[in-house]
């Protein structure tokens, strides 16, 4: 089984990105799942029903989502009947949605999970109790759980990935918008990565017009978050998971960007 996420999709860069680069990741790679983080689709702040339907036509089997999920208020109307989005499955148990999601592609059936973390985030249940549940039932229907951890702190995310070593496929971080360069297998056959990175504005900051952020920085007064414009960039990463055992024997960055070009 190959798995292909993609991180934080910020805006119409990062949706421009999708449908330009979706197609000929998968001609390079071959996965048979694709898992999308789009909780930045909409102007960087949630996600519309038109944009997660596209998600899906550009060959997207999950789209994940993150702090942002209620940003945009069209997601109520629609949410409960998008059967392959999730928003974090530690949100309080009366939220709309669902946090796990089982999709079969090619014969396999995989468990996606989504989470987010406590630390510098709003306020949300135990991540790692609300795993531990999701994932005693995953288990009982396939050996492939995939898990986009959406926090803050590094540590967090490394806690998380140990904390699941052994029990699911693949472990990633996603919300800081930064690639990380520390993709690895842990010793228990969990692929890991702190943080996948953002598909979106290249020359911005996290995907935000770089004049405001720095003009909050320099005045302490608040701004605007306009999607940066200009260059794009796509960040995700590459997994091979084994089908019977669902261990993970290698996890790959993706990077595209003027600085980092796709070679197909």
């Amino acid at each position: 089984m190959k798995l292909l996420f993609i991180g934080d999709v910020f805006g119409s860069p990062g949706r421009e990105m999708i449908k330009e680069y979706l197609p000929k990741l998968k001609t390079k790679f071959r996965p048979q799942a694709v898992i999308i983080n789009g909780e930045n689709a909409a102007h960087g702040r949630g996600i519309t029903e038109k944009m997660y339907q596209q998600f899906i036509e550009n060959g997207a089997h999950v789209v994940t989502m993150g702090n942002h999920t209620w940003d945009n208020r069209e997601i109520f109307e629609f949410i409960d009947k998008a059967t392959k989005m999730i928003r974090p499955a530690n949100f309080p148990v009366d939220n709309p949605g669902k946090g796990m999601v089982f999709v079969t592609v090619g014969g396999k059936e995989i468990a996606v999970i989504n989470l987010q973390g406590r630390a510098f985030l709003p306020p949300s249940d135990c991540p790692f109790r609300k795993a531990d549940e999701l994932i005693e039932e995953a288990q009982k229907r396939t050996s492939i759980i995939f898990v986009d951890f959406h926090a803050e702190a590094t540590s967090e995310k490394q806690a998380m990935g140990w904390y699941l070593n052994g029990r699911v496929s693949a472990v990633v971080g996603t919300h800081t918008h930064v690639q990380t360069s520390d993709n690895r297998i842990l010793d228990k056959g969990t692929a890991y990565i702190t943080d996948v990175g953002m598909t979106g504005p290249y020359d911005g900051i996290l995907g935000v017009d770089k004049d405001m952020i720095l003009k909050r920085f320099l005045t302490s007064l608040p701004v605007r978050h306009d999607v940066a414009e200009g260059r794009k960039q796509l960040s995700g990463v590459i997994i091979d998971i084994e089908d019977k055992t669902g261990k993970a024997s290698k996890i790959e960055r993706i990077l595209i960007n003027d600085d980092h070009m796709f070679f197909e």
